[in-house]
This record gives structure tokens, sequence and C-alpha cells, in this order.
């Protein structure tokens, strides 16, 4: 089962820009705010600069164990004091797309150590993962990431330590914008 995601980028919604940051390759048009549709709108709304849309699916590169332990501490989105987050979309090369299933699980967890990584940061910041390509959209992933302002910090290193992995040579497109709660 899946669910579909908008996020709009423009005038309206509860989340403010503070940054639209292209890490690598082509950026977003500028967006005062962020309204995140639970819904896949095929037209953009009045004032809207851009959509991106993806869909929640199951885990494609998790064992059954880094599931389990995800689940055990994967907190909601949206909890209290989480007002701050991050939309990240992302587009990976076609040197990704042509291995194997196999290989690019390998790179994910045994060489990159992806979900290793992230777990280390779970509760304090939360995720979703959307996945967008099979859609056709302009990027495979969106992550979404919640988390209270004091833990902006462990996030750029969440960041950090994921762009110095391999994983990430495969890496094409990649914008961070940044979010502020605000209604």
């Amino acid at each position: 089962m899946s669910d579909h995601y908008t996020f709009v980028g423009g005038t309206l919604g509860p989340w403010e820009v503070a940054s639209i940051t292209p890490v690598r390759g082509e950026g977003l048009d500028p967006a005062a705010r962020v309204e995140v549709v639970n819904a896949r709108l095929e037209t953009l709304p009045a004032g809207a600069s851009w959509a991106l849309r993806g869909a929640t699916s199951n885990l494609r590169y998790t064992t059954r164990d880094e599931k389990e332990r995800l689940s055990a501490i994967q907190p909601a989105l949206g909890r209290s004091g989480a007002g701050r987050a991050a939309l990240i979309p992302i587009k990976k090369n076609a040197r990704w797309w042509d291995l194997a299933q196999d290989e690019r699980r390998r790179i994910f967890e045994d060489v990159s150590r992806h979900t290793s990584i992230g777990l280390r940061y779970l509760p304090p910041i939360a995720r979703r993962l959307h996945h967008s390509r099979d859609l056709g959209e302009p990027f495979d992933f969106i992550t979404w990431f919640d988390y209270a302002p004091e833990h902006e910090r462990d996030f750029d290193a969440l960041l950090a330590e994921l762009h110095a992995s391999e994983e990430w040579t495969y890496v094409e497109r990649e914008t961070d914008i940044r979010l502020v709660q605000v209604g």
C-alpha cells in the first residue's frame, strides 16, 4: 500500500522556508512557504512555485532486522516540539539504476551504512521517505525530516555522514530545503 504526498512550495502553508540550497545539480525556484498535502495534486494551487510528489511504500533496501530496529525507535512526524523540518529531494544517476538490486543494497548499507547512520540519530530526528521515480517525477526520492530546534546540529551531522558515503557518489541532483513551523 502506498500513500501519496505533494509538497507545495509557494506562498501558503504552515512551514516557512528558511533556505533552499542546491547541494548538487539544479536547485528549485524560491518559495516562502511549504504545504504538505496528503494527496497527489495534479494542478499547482495559486501562488505555488513548485510541487514535489511522492508516495510512501515498502522499504526497498532494508532487512527485517533493520526494519524492526527502525520501527522500535522511529517517532511519529509532527510531534510536539519538532518545529524544524527539512525536505530533501534526491535524484540518483543512471549508474545507480543500472546496478542490480543486490548491488544497490550492498552500496546502500554494507558499504555506506545508510540505515546504521540513520539509526544513531533516532529518535530526535524523525523521517519519512517518499518514492518518486516510478511516478515520473524529476526526483527519485523525497525525504521529510522533522526535529526540535536544538537538534539542528545533529541533523547537519547526519547529512554530513551520508554525503561522505559511497552512495552519494551516485547522486546527481539534491536540494536541501530547511523549514520552520509557523502555524
